[in-house]
Order: structure tokens, then C-alpha cells, then sequence
């Protein structure tokens, strides 16, 4: 579908209630003309002396010309109304949402449209439903100041339910204990599209979950994983070989972050792409990178490890590394040009070889690219090693646990490997 019309006919503090909502409804008709195809959704805040069910059936009645397009959203929050359009319009896929509302709710409708939605929507405006002879409509007093306008969208998306099951973080017991890491699962958030749900951890301007949601998902895995947001630095996922080492200043594109300093939270992100964890227990030195297939071949892997020895001093023959949920050879193909880069790493990186998209194994790839550049075999866990729990799973095998692009398509959730050096006395508890 490709248009949806958000009424906002929201009138806080209104003295004479009645008598403004029945001039806005009739604004509204007279704009609508004719009628539309285009389904409308009426926004209305509960008002003292109104139920839900009443307000309902005035506006309904009222509206009743409009051919049975038209839907009343009413509740006593704002943030909650706002939320339920917006469940509305994903379920019907929309992508152009036109507001019809007045001048002095404009700033804060556009407001809540930058915390709610992303780059997906497109937003229109106009301010065609005033009412004349209501102060509302001349100092906008009673209306939410906008700095407060994000505490309430915070504090309405934390009481909302966690939806398919608690957060569940799998760990490495290849990697110290003065280090805390884990790889997230896609349970315990708040995510409510089917292939972003439940618990996706990065808001793209080409998907549908916004900011405020994914901000509070990361909120929710601090609280288990035991680290505040504001700890929280996730590579850039450029697809390149790009390292940030932390006490420089932070380029534009990077796809490793190394540091020394306890405490900071680094991460990589990965749906299908490899989140990958590099830890040092000696030299107390900590890489993450986000690796994906043409990452892999470009090495931000070594990239990220030689980043960890030429800036904190680590040595080789120390570093872990663990490669996180990915995609792998089972579901994974190349065209056959940079499929023969993965053979020229080693012959095994490439099944079915003469077909025109051959599998290429990503996971593989990158142990022997590592094990070229230094890191000892038993330093490195992967879906080959046997004595350990196996984290290395296929992201698009495994749909009740992990997103993937591959799988869901563009739209798609993302999950994240993190990692954090702990300050002393957390060592000690």
C-alpha cells in the first residue's frame, strides 16, 4: 500500500472538548472531499468525561461517509497511540503517511516522527485541522515540551513486554574471565517485525525499526549483560577493512575497534556477516570486527589483531578469537568470480565449484586467514572445534534464534557480538 492518513486530532487541556473535536471532524470531511481510497487513522487522546468506547462511537458516526476506511486510535498516552499507527502502518507495508493536524501539534508530530519511524516513511504535513475559537490553536502551552517528548518515548517503549522469551547471550569459555563478551540471540527485545523481532540491535534508514526501539533493546541487553548504553561502541559495518583504535580519533568508516581501556563496550554486528571477538589476556587488549564476505577477503580480521600488537603491544602468540554466528556454507553462495577469490585462500572455502553460484565458506576462511597471520589453531573457536560449546551457527539455518539477511531479505534484524575489558575491582566480585 502505498499512502496511509494520520489525522491528529489530539486536543490537551480543552475547555470545551466536545464542541472543538466536532469542528476538527468536520475539517477533516470537508478536506477528505469526497472521501479517499487511502485507509485514515484517527489519532485522539482520552479526555476526562470520554471513554474510549464513546469517543469512538461519536468519531465513528461522524465518519461514517468515508466508505469504512477510517480507524480511531485512543488512549490516555500519546507515545502509546502513536505506536499502534505505527504497528498499523507496517502491517500494510506502508511507505507514504500524510498527517492532517494543526499548527501547534506540527513541531511535536514531527518530533515523535524522528524517534518512531526511519528513512522507510515519508512523511507529509498539513496543518488543516485548527480550531478557530480554541486558545490551543495560539500559545501552544498545554502541549508536551519537546525536551520531555523523549523521556516519554523512552519510559512508554521500557513497560512494553519482551516478546519471544527472555534475552539469551552465548558465551566463549575459550576467552578469559577478565573479560566479559557474549554473542546476542534475537529473543528478550521489542521488536515487533517479524524479521526484526524480537531483539535487533541496529536501526538502518532502510528498515522499518526506529531508533527509540533499537535503544531500547540495547538498554534491555545492558541490563543483562551488566554495562550502561553509554558504554556501548559499535563498528561502522562499511563492509571494509577499516580499524579504529580508540585513543585516536574515530574515522568515518570502520569495520574493527581495538582498545585498552576497561570498561568500554566494543562491538560488531553481524546477520549472516561475522561478528568476531579478539581478546588478549596478557597484555589486556580487546578487537572486535564486523566481517562479511568481501571484508573477509579485504582482512579485517588480521587487520583488527595487528591493530591490537602495533597499538597496545599484544603478541601473537596470546590473542583468542572467536568467530560468532554467521552464515554458513550450507546456505551461502558467490558468483563465481569472487567465489575463486575463497578458493585461492584454500580449496575447501568453495563446494560445488563449477556451479554458476557456487557455496563459499566465509567462517573457514577466516580461520585460515588467521592462522596465516600468526594465531595459533587451538586460539582460534570456530564450528570446527569440537571441545567447546559450538557458537559458530548458520544464522539463516537457525531462524528461531538468529537474524539473517540472506533468510528474511532487506528488512532484516542484527545481532551482535560484544566484548569488554573489566575494571578491577568488577575482576575481583
Amino acid at each position: 500500500m502505498a499512502e496511509i492518513i494520520l489525522a491528529d486530532l489530539v486536543h490537551p487541556g480543552c475547555s470545551r472538548y466536545t464542541q472543538c473535536l466536532e469542528e476538527r471532524v468536520n475539517k477533516l470531511l470537508n478536506s477528505l472531499g469526497n472521501g479517499t481510497r487511502q485507509p485514515v487513522y484517527i489519532f485522539i487522546q482520552q479526555h476526562v468525561g470520554w471513554s474510549e468506547e464513546l469517543t469512538k462511537t461519536f468519531v465513528m458516526e461522524k465518519c461514517s461517509g468515508l466508505n469504512g476506511h477510517v480507524y480511531v486510535l485512543t488512549d490516555d498516552s500519546c507515545v502509546a497511540v502513536l505506536y499502534a499507527f505505527k504497528q498499523a502502518a507496517d502491517e500494510l507495508n506502508v511507505r507514504h503517511v500524510h498527517v492532517m493536524t494543526s499548527h501547534a501539534r506540527r513541531e511535536e508530530m514531527q518530533a515523535c516522527e524522528k524517534q518512531l519511524f526511519t528513512e522507510v516513511y515519508a512523511f507529509t504535513y498539513n496543518s488543516v485541522l485548527e480550531c478557530d475559537s480554541c486558545a490551543f490553536t495560539q500559545v501552544n502551552n498545554t502541549c508536551l515540551q519537546l525536551t520531555q517528548l523523549t523521556e516519554q518515548i523512552s519510559g512508554f517503549l521500557q513497560r512494553l513486554p519482551a516478546l519471544r522469551g527472555e534475552i539469551t547471550v552465548l558465551k566463549s569459555s575459550l576467552i578469559s574471565d577478565c573479560f566479559a563478551h557474549g554473542f546476542t540471540t534475537r529473543t528478550g527485545g521489542i521488536s515487533y517485525i517479524s524479521t526484526l523481532s524480537s531483539l535487533n540491535l541496529f536501526s538502518s534508514p532502510r528498515r522499518r525499526d526506529s531508533r527509540a526501539v533499537v535503544a531500547e533493546n540495547l538498554r534491555r541487553l545492558g541490563l543483562h549483560a551488566g554495562f550502561q548504553p553509554h558504554q556501548f561502541h559499535l563498528s561502522k559495518a562499511n563492509h571494509g577493512s577499516d580499524v579504529w583504535v580508540m585513543n585516536k580519533p574515530e574515522p568515518e568508516s570502520y569495520d574493527g575497534i581495538v582498545t585498552n581501556q576497561p570498561g568500554v563496550v566494543i562491538a560488531a554486528p553481524g546477520a549472516d556477516c561475522m561478528p568476531l571477538l579478539f581478546a588478549d589476556p596478557v597484555g589486556k587488549v580487546i578487537g572486535v570486527a564486523h566481517a562479511g564476505w568481501k571484508g573477509t577477503l579485504m582482512g579485517v580480521a588480521m587487520a583488527t589483531v595487528n591493530a591490537m600488537v602495533r597499538e597496545f603491544g599484544s603478541e601473537l602468540a596470546n590473542v583468542v578469537a572467536v568467530i560468532g554466528p554467521s552464515v554458513g556454507p550450507c546456505c551461502f553462495s558467490l558468483e563465481q568470480n569472487s567465489a575463486k577469490k575463497f578458493q585461492a585462500i584454500h580449496s575447501d572455502c568453495v563446494r560445488d565449484t563449477e556451479s554458476p553460484m557456487p557455496y563459499v565458506d566465509i567462517r573457514l576462511a577466516t580461520r585460515v586467514l588467521l592462522e596465516k597471520g600468526g594465531l595459533l589453531p587451538e586460539h582460534i573457536q570456530d564450528n570446527t572445534v569440537t571441545n567447546r560449546p559450538n557458537l559458530t551457527l548458520c544464522t539463516s539455518c537457525h531462524s528461531d534464534f538468529f537474524f539473517s539477511h540472506v533468510r528474511d531479505g532487506l528488512n532484516f534484524g542484527t545481532q551482535i557480538g560484544f566484548l569488554w575489558i573489566k575494571e578491577p575491582q568488577e575482576f575481583k566480585q
